[in-house]
């Protein structure tokens, strides 16, 4: 995909070539930012703490390791998506972002 803008994923989710099972967009005052946020879903509170296990992608990284997530890339700011393995289908989780705002 072309001028998408980047997105954020977890290393553990990229290196270890794991498929996505939560993803949420949020406004970025960034403008070369999509928004976008993958997660593998194992990724330990301590894991997360460590800033050196986020990194900044291009969005077809993210495509080569999990198609199945093309479909709601343009989803707007905001949402948030779950599914509970590799083969269910993505949910919507209602209300992520201002739970974390609070």
């Amino acid at each position: 995909m072309e001028k998408f803008g980047f997105v954020t994923a977890t290393k553990m989710l990229v290196d270890e070539k794991r498929k996505v099972h939560f993803m949420y967009r949020e406004e970025s005052q960034n403008p070369q930012s999509s928004g976008w946020n993958f997660f593998c879903g194992e990724e330990t509170p301590e894991y997360m703490d460590n800033p050196d296990n986020i990194a900044i992608y291009d969005i077809n990284t993210i495509l080569e390791v999990d198609k199945s997530i093309a479909p709601y890339l343009s989803a707007t700011y905001g949402m948030a998506f779950e599914r509970k393995h590799e083969n269910a289908p993505f949910t919507v989780v209602e209300d992520f972002l201002e739970e974390v705002e609070k």
